[in-house]
């Protein structure tokens, strides 16, 4: 028995009941405790992950490792059953990382700084909920990729949604608690549907042990059944993916959410879903998989194409990014339905590939939130570059990772997947994936074009004299007064002008804070980070963001980290020599 996979869980859960004691304290020495106990508790657990790595035996990452098996309910045979294997650990450092950089945005920033959504303020942006949230989230996530047996992995499945609903719902955006019920009702419904599945794949191989249910590909499980069970399997994990036509919750959840929400959704919870196919679906159901695989093709595939177009049309640099996330998933689902080594191993890859870059595009697009009080790309009057080089440049960096650019790590998640496309599993139409491929290629052009599009609109020209910025209403205006020492109404616009490339702007009128978990110096621009004017990237964003870079040039380079990792346990799964 291995203590480590049980101290992952237990370190932030033990963070987030430790947030439940009464507190005596004033608010600015709270605040400072709490962001202390944050970074310190979200630290700890990613330092934990560091050593599960460490200590992990690459030899045989087809070996279930740090096995933990208790029993749970006897009378049910339910066990709590954790561990790691190639396709889980990269998961599990994954999460711990992006949740403890999300710490780092949060906590590290001058306490009265832009987005710094752990600060006490007037009317309450409730940090001390926040930590807690952020926290029981991140048990719930590990918690997914550490489970073994199919009800407790069902069950931490489940953990996530109440958190991210609450970070949707009360730090979000102006339309945030629609955005927030669209996400629960869609992954709720999912849910049951993914239940369902699970008890057919139970009822039939007495077992919920996924190790022994992998070891049996589909043995004891008639042909009908294995389809039944995948399709429900399928559908509830599509949801959380997400896959077209199951994807509308995710434009507006991302939309509304605050920065360490989009981080999250998209670096982490995305994966959930993916995660389910390479540890449920496919090896447990191999006949169903086999059966429904064209179909999960055209949907993927459909996918991709969706989500450029969709992109294209965008004007919210969020919105667009969320989008984008649809068409990249549907380079994972298409690499799953390859039912190859190759395609599998392009999914995982590509896994990780987008977590790293979507979760640092959202951290950007939060930046270039709080810096110019809107996401509107017509509005920002392009001109980053030169008004804002530092943070220009590191949009271009993102931009360029995500639409493939060999060199760096989301091309070979595309490549492969493709190239899974063009020599499907025996069994599968060989013409029918070429098309699939074809379509796919013509995603990823079209991926470049939209992201091309946007930095051309966002980074280059000149920067436009006015910007008119929404101002975004706030709470803190009822307790105080504006940048102009006027209160703002909640749909009040402010100027902002732009002062060339030296980057200062100033404002014409009235300014505002934020509502919920909203920027609150974004209004008008005027009362950017320091007052005075834009502020090009600061020491806490570096912080947050650099690990992110390196990575994605890293796997870019040397996509082996990855793959030697994630290919002996995929060949396991699918029987392949």
């Amino acid at each position: 028995m291995s203590w480590l996979p049980v101290l992952l869980l237990a370190v932030p859960l033990a963070g987030a009941v430790a947030l439940l004691a009464p507190s005596r304290m004033d608010a600015p020495s709270r605040g400072r405790l709490l962001r202390v106990h944050g970074l310190a508790v979200s630290g700890v657990t990613f330092a934990l992950s560091a050593v599960l790595a460490a200590t992990f035996d690459y030899g045989d990452p087809a070996r279930v490792q740090f096995e933990t098996d208790l029993a749970w309910i006897p009378g049910l045979d339910l066990r709590f059953h954790l561990g790691v294997d190639g396709i889980s650990l990269p998961l599990v450092v994954l999460t711990a990382l992006l949740t403890f950089l999300c710490f780092v945005y949060l906590c590290r920033g001058r306490a009265d700084g832009p987005g710094q959504l752990l600060r006490p303020r007037a009317g309450g942006n409730r940090p001390r909920a926040l930590v807690f949230t952020l926290l029981v989230l991140e048990v719930g996530m590990i918690g997914t990729f550490l489970a073994l047996d199919l009800l407790l992995f069902f069950v931490f499945f489940e953990v996530v949604l109440i958190p991210m609903y609450f970070v949707i719902a009360v730090w979000g955006g102006r339309a945030r608690r629609a955005a927030a019920v669209k996400f629960i009702l869609y992954t709720l419904l999912g849910s049951v549907v993914l239940l369902l599945g699970l008890l057919i794949v139970w009822a039939q191989a007495g077992t919920l042990d996924m190790v022994a249910l992998a070891r049996a590909h589909g043995t004891g499980m008639s042909h009908s059944v294995q389809v039944v069970a995948f399709v429900a399997v399928g559908i509830g994990l599509a949801v959380k993916t997400p896959m077209w036509p199951l994807h509308t919750w995710l434009p507006d959840a991302h939309t509304e959410a605050p920065t360490v929400g989009s981080v999250l959704l998209a670096g982490v919870l995305l994966k959930m879903g993916t995660y389910g196919f390479a540890r449920i679906a496919i090896p447990v159901l191999p006949d169903g998989a086999a059966a429904v695989a064209p179909w999960l093709g055209a949907f993927a595939v459909i996918g991709i194409i969706y989500g450029s177009l969709a992109c294209l049309a965008q004007r919210d640099l969020k919105r667009m990014i969320a989008y984008s996330s649809i068409g990249h998933m549907g380079f994972v689902l298409l690499g799953f339905a390859t039912l190859t080594p190759v395609g599998v191993n392009a999914a995982l890859f590509g896994n990780i590939a987008h977590g790293l870059i979507t979760g640092l595009l959202f951290f950007l697009a939060g930046a270039v939130k709080e810096r110019y009080g809107t996401a509107d790309m017509p509005a920002l009057g392009g001109g980053m570059l030169s008004r804002l080089p530092h943070l220009g440049s590191l949009l271009t960096f993102a931009c360029i990772a995500s639409l493939g650019l060999p060199g760096l790590a989301g091309f070979w998640g595309e490549m492969l997947a493709l190239l899974g496309a063009f020599d499907p599993a025996p069994g599968l139409s060989r013409p029918l994936f070429l098309v699939f491929m074809a379509v796919g290629g013509l995603g990823a052009v079209l991926t470049a074009a939209y992201f091309l599009v946007m930095l051309s609109r966002v980074t280059h020209g000149r920067p436009t004299e006015t910007v008119h910025a929404p101002v975004l209403a706030s709470s803190a205006v009822a307790g105080g007064s504006t940048g102009q020492g006027v209160a703002a109404p909640a749909e009040a616009t402010g100027v902002v002008r732009a002062a060339g490339a030296g980057g200062g702007a100033h404002g014409s009128g009235t300014g505002g804070g934020a509502r919920g978990g909203e920027p609150s110096g974004g209004g008008s621009g005027a009362r950017a980070a320091g007052g005075g004017g834009f502020r090009d990237v600061m020491g806490h964003e570096l912080a947050a963001w650099v690990p992110l870079v390196l990575l994605i040039v890293l796997f870019g380079l040397w996509p082996k980290a990855l793959l030697l990792i994630t290919d002996p346990v995929v060949r396991t799964f699918m029987g392949a020599p």
